[in-house]
């Protein structure tokens, strides 16, 4: 029940912020502040494909074992950036939050049988 909630929650959470960074000027400005505005698709796909990933891991494993494991290791070099920028705990929190609901789910995945 707990690896189901939390894939809901964070799957349709990454496919909001992966079409939103692909389409929100906002999104995209902070990216230009970070200066990382190369990375602007890449990230946006990759949030929206492991959005997706999360969701169709709930039937197939390792599916769920490679979306979460990447989406962990994205919002953790998130969480760097936003250290780097010197940004405050508040606006840091959402990439400390995922980084560690994603990594729990990755090891949720090893220690329950589905």
């Amino acid at each position: 029940m707990t690896i189901l909630v939390l894939a809901l929650f964070t799957g349709i959470s990454f496919i909001i912020y992966g079409i939103l960074l692909l389409k929100s000027k906002k999104m995209q400005e902070e990216f230009v502040r970070f200066e990382l505005e190369k990375y602007i698709k890449l990230v946006g796909v990759l949030e929206l494909l492991a959005g997706v990933g999360l969701l169709i891991g709930l039937k197939f494993n390792v599916v769920l074992q490679l979306s979460s494991l990447g989406l962990g290791v994205l919002m953790f070099l998130g969480l760097l950036t936003r250290i780097k920028v010197k940004d405050s705990f508040l606006i840091s929190f959402p990439s400390l939050f995922f980084t560690i609901i994603n990594f729990y789910i990755l090891y949720l995945t090893f220690i329950t049988t589905n």
